[in-house]
């Protein structure tokens, strides 16, 4: 073979194999890394529970260990808008939240509800009150979730898709908060089952209305499952009375290992 044949022939096999590599690579990438990521919702997006709050985020307490600022620094998206915050409700999110959507976000998350339905002080009752007013409190909750917080969804689905109209959105459930059956010290097991029950009410709502404008439900019951609190493992801080703000959210463990691998897989 000539030697300008050779340097052809071998410039061939040089390129086919580089593209073969940076195609493979592409592949392993998320899609929606070429387009901007919006991160939106309330404090399970924000990361409360996880420590690490960067400072810009003041009371809104985002982490560089909640699951958004994770998914961006593994996939480097074009953008990166982290507007989740903590105590935040439909209302806020159509508020506060949705100024950077565009036509170039390629992602969008978000969990939000749980504030609207009441959770914190479900969750306050439960601990300082009995059985019976705990679950009087609970079915108050659940009748809201029944009843008005699929129409508040719906205004918050539609001015997301509205605003980025060519994103993915990945709309992130809740935990259950409990294992069950075992001993630990705290709530009493009728308590226990009545909040784990609603959180799957609340689930079962806020993915039925986010499927129904075509958006991706991601369940972290499933990824949560053996780290619920009494788990001996738990990724869920209980009742922290140093600093109170943590109670019932994720610890760091809970945004790489409960919601991360969510993200991703519905990514």
């Amino acid at each position: 073979m000539r030697r300008s044949r050779l340097l052809l022939f071998l410039g061939t096999l040089l390129l086919a194999g580089t593209t073969a590599l940076t195609g493979a690579a592409a592949a392993q990438a998320s899609p929606q890394a070429a387009g901007g990521y919006v991160a939106l919702g309330d404090s399970y997006s924000s990361g409360v529970g996880a420590g690490s709050y960067t400072a810009e985020s003041g009371d809104c307490k985002r982490s560089t260990k909640a699951y958004p600022y994770l998914w961006q620094a593994a996939n480097s998206p074009s953008s990166f808008d982290f507007e989740a915050c903590s105590g935040a409700r439909t209302g806020d999110v159509l508020s506060g939240q949705l100024g950077t959507l565009s036509t170039a976000t390629g992602l969008v998350s978000i969990s939000v509800g749980g504030n609207d339905a009441g959770f914190a002080d479900v969750m306050t009752t439960c601990v300082l009150q009995s059985d019976s007013t705990c679950l009087n409190r609970i079915a108050t909750a659940r009748a809201y979730v029944e009843s008005t917080l699929p129409g508040r969804l719906d205004s918050v689905y539609s001015a997301i898709r509205d605003r980025a109209p060519n994103a993915e959105v990945v709309v992130l459930g809740y935990p259950r908060f409990y294992k069950l059956g075992t001993f630990c010290i705290g709530l009493s097991e009728t308590k226990r089952k009545a909040v784990n029950d609603a959180a799957d009410l609340l689930d079962n709502a806020i993915a039925q209305r986010a499927r129904a404008h075509g958006f991706t439900f991601g369940d972290v019951r499933t990824t949560f499952t053996g780290h619920e609190i009494c788990s001996g493992n738990s990724w869920l801080h209980s009742v922290d009375w140093l600093n109170i703000g943590n109670s019932y959210h994720p610890k760091a463990a809970g945004q790489s290992g409960g919601y991360l691998p969510v993200l991703d897989a519905a990514a």
